[in-house]
């Protein structure tokens, strides 16, 4: 057996592996559970409680400072690696359908992509929350900043921030259409759900969706603006999104939506750990 193919089937292993499935379901609730304490932020960002940043970061440190708080981040970020693993694993299994011709060959192609970025959000959490679980953990925005600038000295650096702010807010459209169209049903093998438990997931993920697809847009729309003016400061990230939303007519009440729908796609994560996703 060559060393590719020795490779895809420790990988086709890997995705078969109940073990690593189960450490994906840990993976997706520490990834819900992320999202509902950086909704829990926003939302004593809304009201003046916190001086903390909203963001992924600030949601890192506060579990850091709770009782158990950091071996708990390393579980988390155990769960958040076999859910990059898992991913990869997908990647594998629609790798034959490379090689097929029209919406086989699209679809594969499509939900390879997908998988390869959500593959590459987890590893960055996990990350995060190893650097925080160790003392080491910094702010996001500050991070962001260094990055952008960073970016700015290469050849079209700018242009290159400029477009990576443009898919974070078509991501963020995505999830807002996604929301709207109940398309991440699709996604999610319910036949199993009660009714009653059907009709919640389904609001969960009507609300969810679209305001995590807010959140992101506005990040995105940050880093754009970061390019326009050739400022990296601009490139606040999450933090430097919701306290935008804040600075607007009516931003507390604003920022309270931005939350609960952030909240929203967490409890949505707690559902995908149960049921199984649709190939």
């Amino acid at each position: 057996m060559s060393v590719r193919g020795s490779a895809r089937s420790v990988m086709g292993r890997a995705g078969n592996s109940d073990a690593l499935e189960h450490l994906a379901r840990i993976g997706l609730i520490a990834y819900g559970l992320v999202h509902l304490l950086v909704a829990w932020l926003a939302l004593q960002l809304a009201w003046g409680g916190t001086s903390r940043s909203a963001d992924q970061s600030g949601a890192m440190a506060t579990l850091a400072q709770q009782p158990l708080g950091k071996p708990l981040l390393w579980v988390l970020a155990l769960g958040l690696l076999a859910l990059a693993v898992w991913q990869a694993a997908e990647v594998l299994r629609w790798r034959h359908g490379w090689s097929s011709s029209g919406k086989t060959r699209t679809t594969a192609l499509r939900k390879s992509g997908r998988a390869v970025v959500k593959a590459v959000v987890y590893v960055a959490l996990a990350v995060l929350a190893i650097r925080f679980a160790t003392g080491s953990g910094q702010n996001s925005s500050s991070s962001q900043q260094q990055t952008a600038a960073g970016v700015f000295g290469w050849p079209a650096g700018r242009w290159l921030v400029a477009i990576a702010g443009l898919v974070l807010v078509g991501v963020g459209a995505y999830h807002v259409y996604k929301g709207a169209t109940k398309r991440f049903l699709k996604e999610i093998d319910l036949s199993d759900c009660p009714p009653a438990a059907t009709r919640v997931v389904t609001r969960l993920g009507q609300v969810g969706f679209p305001g995590k697809g807010v959140a992101l847009a506005l990040v995105g729309g940050l880093l754009v603006w970061a390019a326009v003016t050739f400022d990296p400061a601009k490139a606040t990230g999450l933090d430097g999104a919701l306290h935008t939303v804040l600075a607007a007519p009516a931003g507390p009440y604003l920022l309270t939506l931005v939350a609960l729908g952030i909240a929203a796609f967490g409890a949505f994560c707690f559902v995908r750990a149960r049921y199984p996703e649709r190939t």
